[in-house]
């Protein structure tokens, strides 16, 4: 199975010379790379997110193989949907899926499957890989699509991830998409964003998950975080930088109907 670009051209440059440019603009100049578990980074399009997403992808070394955990928002596919086998032709060339990382999360959970559908229209996870090709020429990937799922199922696939990554013989970076508060004031976003943002800087994933249902905020990828959260602290004692917090007001000058964006590095 290939799976080819759904948004490219919408939400990046889809031509390679042009995505290049764009990538290292939104990245900026040269820091000094750190050894990191994951990532979390927003998805929109890059016009709007992608300062946000590449401020933390500029200070991460990307390894040969990173696992992407993003939202499902087709409503396509499996609950928790693995592409197991395959590649993904992007326009920075094709990326192959880490099929034995891939198939030891499939036959070790109880909740993850191998699932094509839930990938071949979302965008959640593809926006993330031109960053992650850009600091890696050869990466493999293993991308994992999650509708809305109970604390134990994320739990689960969050122990088992950790578990096959630990089994795994060579480094892997995680990588969690998620956009933050939707479509409301800024001053309300801010607040709301800033609930979810220090859960995540305590490490909590069950005040995570917990915080965003009782306050109604509609961050999209709560489940991949809470999900990563709890892989990586299951790797070993974790600590969470925020690295950027931004809002779609900061471009299009509306700031009454914003997206937040937040970006985090956890080592």
């Amino acid at each position: 199975m290939v799976r080819q670009p759904a948004v490219a051209n919408q939400f990046y440059e889809g031509d390679p010379t042009r995505l290049r440019r764009q990538l290292a603009t939104l990245m900026g100049k040269e820091v000094q790379e750190m050894t990191a578990k994951a990532v979390i980074a927003p998805h929109a399009g890059y016009m709007y997110s992608g300062h946000v997403a590449g401020a933390a992808y500029a200070k991460v070394r990307v390894p040969e193989t990173v696992i992407v955990i993003g939202p499902n928002h087709t409503g396509f596919g499996a609950p928790a949907a693995v592409m197991a086998t395959g590649k993904w032709d992007m326009p920075l060339g094709i990326v192959p899926i880490a099929e034995e990382l891939a198939l030891d999360l499939v036959d070790n959970s109880r909740y993850l499957e191998n699932d094509i559908q839930a990938h071949l229209y979302e965008h959640s996870l593809e926006v993330q890989v031109p960053f992650l090709q850009y600091k890696q020429p050869n990466l493999k990937i293993v991308p994992i699509c999650l509708s809305s799922i109970p604390f134990e199922a994320c739990e689960e696939i969050g122990m088992k991830v950790a578990q096959a990554i630990s089994r795994y013989d060579a480094p892997v970076l995680m990588v969690a998409s998620t956009d933050m508060t939707h479509y409301e004031p800024q001053a309300q976003a801010e607040a709301k964003d800033r609930l979810a943002i220090d859960r995540v800087l305590e490490m909590d994933a069950r005040g995570l998950f917990d915080t965003v249902r009782r306050n109604g905020i509609s961050m999209c990828g709560v489940i991949p975080t809470t999900v990563t959260m709890v892989a990586a602290r299951a790797l070993g004692p974790s600590v969470a930088r925020l690295i950027k917090y931004a809002t779609s007001g900061d471009v299009s000058g509306d700031y009454q109907r914003v997206v937040g964006y937040a970006s985090f590095i956890i080592q």
